[in-house]
Order: structure tokens, then sequence, then C-alpha cells
């Protein structure tokens, strides 16, 4: 398991350093971006994983690696807007908005750390192309549980797929950084 969190740790530094960048350059415009907006995008990094792991080839030059690291600040961003809510125009400085990007993260990291124990790391054994398939799973019940004005009968709610979301993204890097 220290392997795993060295490995996880390495991962969120990676996205978060790339957010915290990001948002000295353009803010935190992203404050104005409702869920299902968030949910849409990251929809279309994962659609774009699937398609290049099909495909094997890269027209825009740019690979899987990077659209997983914009799937994990996209949920976490997600997270963000459901715990604050929309804002009309940017409301937090770039400092600001990368430190609650960064606590969901680590939310995240403590959820895995739980479920790992339960599951003894059997993620470990999957293909980056079924835990692709799981974010989008995951992003097709986000879509529902929107649609459906966030109600669920007996469901987890959209933080719970969110968070699933990054530690899927996150073990997916790390399988790409093993060589599988």
């Amino acid at each position: 398991m220290e392997r795993t969190l060295s490995q996880y740790d390495a991962v969120i530094s990676e996205c978060h350093e790339l957010f915290a960048k990001k948002a000295k350059d353009y803010g935190t415009a992203w404050r104005i971006l409702r869920v299902p907006s968030l949910t849409d995008q990251i929809f279309i990094k994962a659609q774009r994983i699937r398609t290049l792991q099909q495909v094997g080839e890269s027209k825009v030059g740019e690979g899987i690696r990077p659209e997983l690291v914009g799937i994990i600040n996209y949920a976490a961003m997600a997270l963000v807007q459901l715990e604050l809510g929309v804002a009309e125009a940017p409301d937090l400085d770039a400092h600001a908005g990368a430190d609650q990007v960064l606590r969901q993260q680590q939310q995240a990291r403590d959820l895995m750390t739980r479920k790992n124990h339960d599951y003894g790391e059997a993620w470990r054994s999957m293909r980056v192309s079924s835990l692709v398939d799981l974010i989008l799973m995951k992003l097709l019940r986000i879509k529902s549980i929107e649609d459906n004005q966030g109600n669920t009968l007996v469901s987890e709610g959209i933080d719970a797929n969110f968070l699933d979301i990054i530690n899927y993204a996150v073990f997916a890097m790390i399988q790409l950084d093993e060589g599988y």
C-alpha cells in the first residue's frame, strides 16, 4: 500500500502542478461552469482516450496521459462546484481555487485508501482500457442523475461518482507509468 500511496501522490502532484499553473494563466473562470458542463468536458476527454486506444494514433499530438490529467482536474473542479455552488463570476483567486481542487483530490485519495484496504489493490490487475470504460460508465451514471435533478433511489450521489473517476484516472496513470 505504501507504494500505491507514493505513486498516487506523484500523480496528484503532477495534476495539481498543472492546475495551479493554469490557474495563474486563466484565474478561476471555471467557477462559472455548471456541473453538467464539467461532466460533459470529462466525457469528451474519456471518449477521446477510448478512441485513441481503439485507433492507436493521435492526429493532434496529445496522447492518453494529458487527457487523464484533465479528467482528474475537471472531476475535482466538479466536486468544488458541488460543494461551493456555481459562481456568477470568478470568486476565488488562483491560489484559493487551486487549494479547493487539491482538497477534493485529497478526499479522493482518502477514499482510495479505504477502498484499497477492502479490495486488496485489485485495480493493479486491470487494464487501462477497463479503467477508461469504468470512467465512461460513471459519467453516464452522473448524466442520468443530473437528468433526474440529482435524485436517486438507492444509488450513490454525483459526488461519489466523481471521486471514483478521480481514482480510476489516477490508477490508469499509474498503470501507464508502469508500462501496462
